[in-house]
């Protein structure tokens, strides 16, 4: 409500600064600081916009060593309104994704191009989401990239120059965790030695709000209205899939008690937990939670004694898309939305999952992407999924009331 980050990433070293107004009161300009991008940031500055009020809409321009860069899209952001204690909380909608390729010839692997269909940035952004949760590998590091900043650094530059990205860059309040492909090579966990060059280089390139955890782990959470979203990471404190001894750890404890410290705290509607993969699958397959069973057991039998409501799993990882349904005694359902893939190779469901509760009709084996709407009055809050295709035409939609949640 009091402050907006603005992110730039220019070509070289260069002195940069945004110039911000309210689109009621054009007239009055505001500036952020002016700074100057060096190589070692890979030429990323965050400047804060903090002339700002609630609930207004702003225009913004970006100028580069004194000069006005031009664009040929919109260049706006907004800031949150200021409804507690004064009305309903306002109506809000946000957008999905996760897995998002972007081909480059020359590290990746031979033969048929990975990624695909980028056009589906492009609908995102004209369905007008008020953010978007990105919801890991949000870009894939290259066997050339994690070992070295330079590589990573590399595929960050490299996969956020998308042409058909940038107007919803420029647009969107972005939000982002990670999943392997972001944190290092493909099914990676703590034992990756170069986490903290990719933990780095997350910070850099996204803005999210905080992170819970000093130099470990992307973990943080955002407010949007009256709804509480917990980005929580599945990589930083994960035992290695094939490990035989020590305990199997997947959020880990310190993590884990904090969500639900969090959560118990939250008196949000709806609680989104955003995590790379799926929660709620009880399949036994790729790297799903359920491999994880006994802390899954306890994180589960914690919200339930807890008596937490309103939690909802946003995942990703298996490019393609589905709504689980998992039934608890005595308390409500578990629901987990996993959206995936943006522009990666689309995938399908394994015969070792034919008895996972999926409900009916929300299968998706083609790129999409999910449009989550949040309306109603205070206490009676009403979620509704829409999942989308490449082009932004409807697949499937559900709707789920907070009062089915507790």
């Amino acid at each position: 409500m009091k402050e907006v980050l603005l992110w730039v990433q220019t070509q070289k070293e260069a002195s940069v600064k945004f110039i911000y107004w309210d689109k009621e009161n054009p007239a009055v300009k505001f500036s952020t600081d002016e700074v100057k991008t060096n190589k070692t940031d890979v030429f990323v500055a965050k400047l804060i916009a903090d002339k700002v009020l609630p609930g207004k809409k702003y225009a913004y321009e970006v100028y580069v060593d004194k000069k006005k860069v031009n664009f040929s899209y919109p260049l706006e952001f907004q800031t949150q309104t200021l409804w507690q204690w004064r009305t309903d909380p306002p109506a809000f909608k946000f957008a999905v994704g996760s897995c998002a390729y972007v081909n480059e010839e020359a590290y990746d692997r031979p033969g048929k191009p990975y990624g695909s269909e980028y056009e589906i940035f492009t609908s995102i952004y004209k369905s007008k989401p008020d953010f978007m949760v990105w919801g890991g590998d949000n870009l894939y590091l290259r066997e050339a990239d994690w070992n070295t900043k330079t590589g990573i650094l590399h595929r960050y530059t490299h996969t956020r120059s998308l042409p058909e990205m940038q107007p919803l860059l420029a647009n969107v309040h972005n939000y982002a965790i990670w999943d392997d492909h972001d944190f290092g090579p493909n099914d990676s966990d703590r034992g990756f030695v170069s986490k903290q060059q990719t933990l780095d280089a997350f910070k850099l390139f996204w803005g999210n709000l905080n992170y819970a955890f000093d130099n470990e782990g992307v973990t943080g959470s955002f407010q949007w209205a009256d709804c509480q979203f917990f980005l929580v990471d599945d990589r930083w404190w994960r035992t290695p899939n094939d490990r035989t001894t020590g305990s199997r750890d997947y959020f880990g404890q310190k993590q884990m008690q904090w969500l639900i410290d969090a959560m118990k705290f939250s008196n949000a509607p709806f609680k989104f937990v955003v995590v790379g993969g799926q929660v709620g699958n009880p399949a036994k397959i790729f790297e799903n939670y359920a491999n994880y069973e006994e802390e899954r057991n306890q994180f589960f039998d914690l919200i339930t004694k807890e008596k937490i409501p309103g939690v909802i799993f946003i995942s990703g990882d298996r490019h393609w898309t589905a709504l689980c349904k998992t039934e608890r005694a005595g308390t409500y359902p578990l629901y987990d939305l996993t959206v995936s893939a943006l522009t990666s190779g689309p995938s399908g469901p394994v015969k070792e999952e034919k008895d996972t509760p999926y409900v009916e009709g929300t299968s998706v084996t083609k790129h999409n992407y999910g449009l989550l709407e949040v309306s109603g009055k205070r206490n009676d809050r009403v979620l509704k999924i829409n999942v989308l295709d490449k082009d932004g035409k409807e697949l499937w939609t559900k709707e789920i009331k907070a009062s089915e949640l507790k």
